[in-house]
């Protein structure tokens, strides 16, 4: 299964670095540009990548996602031609992750609570970036403590944190935007 999720997981977070970034060169070429995901006002990447939050590092943040889920990509492309990855590099590919997901958890609370608005294609990086995490986080677990039984509890119900994951997240969506959703005749 993680090969799988690291193949399709990776290409589906690089195509949609691949389209904001493309989306954010449009946006610094002509700032009358609307973006293919501003849809409204809520689901706005315009509003998102005209702010500091879109290029923390000096650069706009969608290139991190090239980068990260191209390697990504790879692992799983390599890990379903037979490949056998050295201990360093799930070490690496760790680092990474967790990374990622820190900072997609950063991006969550700058977009809901800072931002005030969503870009369709962050949450798409949100959506693979964390089930990237957990399960590369699962398997480098289990390959540190085979026998340990709290950990086999938590294999057999892998997919329960990611369930609780994204019931929170949309939780968290629904009731920052409750009173826009509630005028659009969306909440009731």
């Amino acid at each position: 299964m993680l090969p799988w999720l690291l193949f399709v997981g990776g290409l589906i977070g690089l195509t949609a670095s691949f389209v904001l970034t493309v989306e954010r060169f449009a946006l610094a070429q002509d700032p009358d540009y609307t973006p293919t995901c501003s849809i409204n006002p809520v689901l706005s990447c315009g509003s998102v990548m005209s702010t500091p939050q879109a290029a923390v590092f000096g650069f706009p943040n969608p290139l991190l996602g090239i980068v990260g889920f191209a390697v990504v990509t790879a692992t799983g492309a390599a890990l379903l031609a037979g490949g056998r990855l050295r201990g360093w590099y799930w070490l690496g590919l760790q680092g990474g992750a967790t990374s990622g997901a820190v900072f997609v958890h950063w991006l969550i609370g700058q977009s809901l609570y800072r931002i005030g608005a969503l870009c369709p294609y962050c949450m798409v990086v949100w959506a693979v970036t964390v089930p990237i995490f957990w399960y590369v986080t699962l398997r480098n677990l289990h390959r540190l403590k085979p026998a340990d039984r709290r950990l086999a509890a938590v294999t057999r119900y892998h997919s329960v944190p990611l369930a609780c994951w994204f019931t929170a997240l949309v939780a968290l969506i629904a009731a920052r935007f409750w009173p826009y959703w509630s005028t659009i005749g969306i909440a009731g």
